[in-house]
C-alpha cells in the first residue's frame, strides 16, 4: 500500500505541472487583461506598459509560468487586478463552495444510492420504471432551468427559502442550491447503482450467501452493496472536483459568492491571476479525490491488493 501511494504521488507531479501549464496558456489567450482594466476607454501606451510591468505581463509566457509556479510553492497565488490577494479571495470563496459541495455529495450518497438499491432489487417493476423516467427527466433538464424554477417556486411564490443566499452562506440556506447542484449527478448515481446492483444480484457469491440462509439485509448490505459500490465511488470521487469547479451556474442563480462566482468574475474581467489560482487549487482537489477513490477500492473489495 505504501509503495502504491508513493508511486501515485509521483505520478501526480507531471499531471499537476501539465494541467497547470495548459490552464495558464489558455487563460493567456483569452484576451488582453490590461484592456479590461481601463474600462471602455483604451489605455494610453505609458499606462499600459506600466501595468504590464507591474503584473509581469511584459515577460514571455514561459517565464510568466515559471515565475507563477515558483510563487505558488511559497503560498503566493498572485494579486488580482483590483489589488486584492488571490489567497484572500480563496479564503472567503472555498469554505462556501466546500459546504455547498458537501451538501450536494450527501444528496448523491443518501438519495442516489438508496434509489439505486431499491430499483436494482426491483428491476422491471413499476417503481423501477418510475425512477428511471424521473432520472432521465432530471438529466435532460439543464441545471439553470432547475435552479431558476426552484428559486421561483420555493423562494418567490411560496416563500419557503430566501431567493438569494446571504453573504455568509449558512448551511440551511445552501440546502436547495446543493440539491440543484447535485441533481444531474444524483440521477447518474441512481442509474449507476441500479445497474451495478442488478448485475451483481445474479452473481455466484450472492446466491451462495442466500443459500447459506443469511438474512436478506446482511446479504444486500454486506455482500451485494459493497461490491456494487466500486463504480459508484469512482463517479462520486471524480464528481467532487467537478461540483466545486462546475458550481458557476448554481452560484450565479442563488448569488453565492463561492469558487464558481469568483471564476465567473475572473473570466468576465479577464483576471488571469484569479482564474489560474483558483483552477490550480481545483486541480489539486481532483488529484487528491482520485487518490482517495483508488484507496477506497481495497476497503470495498478485499480482493483488491496494491503492490
Amino acid at each position: 500500500m505504501g509503495r502504491y501511494v508513493i508511486r501515485r504521488l509521483l505520478q501526480m507531479i507531471p499531471v499537476f505541472f501539465g494541467t497547470t501549464l495548459l490552464i495558464f496558456l489558455m487563460v493567456n489567450v483569452m484576451g488582453d487583461p490590461i484592456a479590461g482594466l481601463c474600462g471602455d476607454r483604451q489605455c494610453d501606451p505609458a499606462t499600459a506598459a506600466q501595468l504590464r510591468a507591474e503584473f509581469g505581463l511584459d515577460k514571455p509566457v514561459w517565464q510568466q509560468y515559471l515565475t507563477y509556479m515558483g510563487n505558488v510553492f511559497t503560498g503566493d497565488f498572485g494579486t488580482a487586478f483590483n489589488g486584492q490577494e488571490v489567497t484572500e479571495l480563496m479564503a472567503t470563496a472555498f469554505p462556501i463552495t466546500i459546504r455547498l459541495t458537501i451538501i450536494a455529495i450527501v444528496f448523491e450518497i443518501v438519495i442516489g444510492i438508496s434509489l439505486g438499491v431499491v430499483t436494482g432489487l426491483r428491476r422491471g417493476r413499476p417503481i423501477d420504471t418510475t425512477v428511471l423516467i424521473l432520472t432521465l427527466v432530471v438529466i435532460s433538464v439543464p441545471t439553470f432551468v432547475t435552479g431558476l424554477l426552484l428559486q421561483l417556486l420555493l423562494g418567490v411564490e411560496w416563500g419557503i427559502i430566501k431567493p438569494s443566499v446571504s453573504s455568509d452562506a449558512p448551511v440551511n440556506e445552501l440546502i436547495v442550491p446543493g440539491l440543484v447542484l447535485a441533481s444531474v449527478s444524483l440521477a447518474y448515481v441512481t442509474r449507476l447503482t441500479r445497474t451495478s446492483i442488478a448485475e451483481n444480484a445474479r452473481a455466484d457469491y450472492v446466491r451462495t450467501a442466500v443459500a447459506k440462509g443469511l438474512p436478506r439485509r446482511r446479504v444486500v448490505v454486506r455482500h451485494l452493496l459493497r461490491n456494487s459500490l466500486i463504480p459508484v465511488v469512482t463517479f462520486i470521487g471524480t464528481d467532487v472536483g467537478a461540483l466545486m469547479g462546475g458550481a458557476i451556474v448554481t452560484e450565479r442563480i442563488f448569488n453565492i459568492h463561492g469558487v464558481g462566482y469568483q471564476l465567473y468574475q475572473g473570466i468576465l474581467r479577464q483576471n488571469s491571476q484569479t482564474v489560474v489560482g483558483f483552477v490550480t487549487v481545483l486541480v489539486l482537489v481532483f488529484l487528491a479525490a482520485n487518490l482517495i477513490v483508488d484507496l477506497l477500492y481495497a476497503v470495498l473489495d478485499p480482493r483488491i491488493r496494491y503492490a
